[in-house]
């Protein structure tokens, strides 16, 4: 088994070291399938955007795809799930949140004839892979964008837990903004939850009250992008396209499009070539499973022109977010010129680069 997560505040990052199986894995009956979300899948940001791609799995399959919504990430409640679903004959099973990590591992082991997929999961064997994207390559685009439309030179960023997966949009955004502006300023905030819009409203509203004119959100809910629009700011959604919340001021938002990364795996489930990445899947722009929603009005050719070639630039490897020199905003170097910050360091990503104004909690 192999395991990989992250930690800030809660979590750390380690691995445990075993054998990989060298043969695909093999369903032993018809193609059963079953999503389990941890709270309603169409919450109108990382659930609705995973079960947009269960649609698309769905109709590109031919055949029902089952889904089990609210099942809380408590170990008991989610294997009680799991274990009807099995007795019933299902044999590919998707959890979609970190959370879930623990019981899915548990029962891949238990069920070794089962497939298990888990989006933003930890742990990674023969029978199980966990699979996430380079959010951090978009929201470099994205701060491209901020910068270009920020007369200020200010802008601010609201998110909701310090950890390494959040931490890297932070710095991404940052990165690609100073890209084009090198003294833009950037504020990042934390929320301390990952869904609350009354709470993410009153965020971008001190933001606003900052000087940022140019919020951007690394949440679900679209109150910060409708702060932003109320004080005639521009915006930048996530998960789901989010312009109907800001029409006028948005530039555009960081999107999952996770149909390119589950019809293709399942239908290898199915065909028998699935071979589960050993580190778990972690695809960038090239895949297509995380990029950018359509430009807003606000957005100027020149701005597309810089994102298109930076997008191209990252594809073909030419241009990392995380490329030295590589200053933290305590002014230390994390990455010296010439070299690039390795994915381990990714998960475990704890600090806020250079230009970013913000706590990050110290490592517990």
């Amino acid at each position: 088994m192999k395991l990989r997560f992250w930690h800030a505040a809660a979590f750390s990052v380690t691995a445990l070291f075993s054998s990989h199986a060298a043969d695909a894995f093999e369903l032993k009956s018809d193609p059963k399938i079953a999503f389990i979300y941890a709270a309603t899948a169409k919450d109108g940001g990382w659930n609705e955007a995973i079960d947009n791609g269960r649609e698309i799995l769905e109709a590109e399959l031919g055949i029902d795809v089952a889904v089990a919504e609210n099942i809380p990430e408590e170990a008991t409640r989610l294997r009680a799930a799991i274990d009807l679903y099995v007795k019933r004959g299902f044999n590919i099973i998707v959890g979609t949140t970190y959370g879930y990590s623990e019981a899915m591992n548990e029962a891949a082991e238990a069920y070794p004839d089962v497939a298990f997929f888990n989006a933003s999961g930890v742990h990674n064997s023969d029978n199980m892979e966990s699979f996430y994207a380079r959010t951090y390559q978009a929201w470099y685009l994205a701060g491209i964008a901020a910068a270009d439309g920020s007369e200020a030179g200010k802008i601010g960023m609201l998110a909701g837990f310090p950890v390494g997966v959040v931490n890297w949009d932070i710095n991404g955004f940052a990165r690609g903004a100073q890209s084009v502006k090198p003294d833009i300023e950037t504020y990042a905030t934390f929320t301390n939850s990952w869904w609350d819009p009354v709470r993410e409203g009153q965020v971008a509203e001190a933001l606003l009250d900052q000087g940022a004119d140019v919020i951007a959100t690394d949440l679900s809910a679209a109150s910060a992008l409708k702060a932003a629009e109320e004080r005639g700011a521009n915006s930048i959604g996530y998960q789901l396209d989010m312009s109907p919340s800001a029409p006028e001021g948005i530039a555009t938002s960081v999107v999952f499009h996770w149909d390119k990364y589950l019809v293709p795996r399942i239908k290898s489930v199915i065909d028998g070539s699935w071979q589960p990445e050993e580190w778990g899947w972690f695809g960038g722009l090239e895949t297509g499973v995380i990029g950018l929603a359509p430009f807003g009005p606000s957005v100027t050719q020149t701005t597309k022109e810089k994102i298109e070639a930076a997008k191209a630039a990252m594809i073909v490897g030419d241009l990392n977010p995380f490329a030295g020199p590589l200053k933290t905003n305590a002014d230390e170097i994390k990455v010296p010129e010439g070299e690039i910050l390795p994915d381990e360091d990714l998960w475990s990503m704890d600090f806020f680069v250079e230009g970013i104004t913000g706590t990050m909690p110290a490592s517990k």
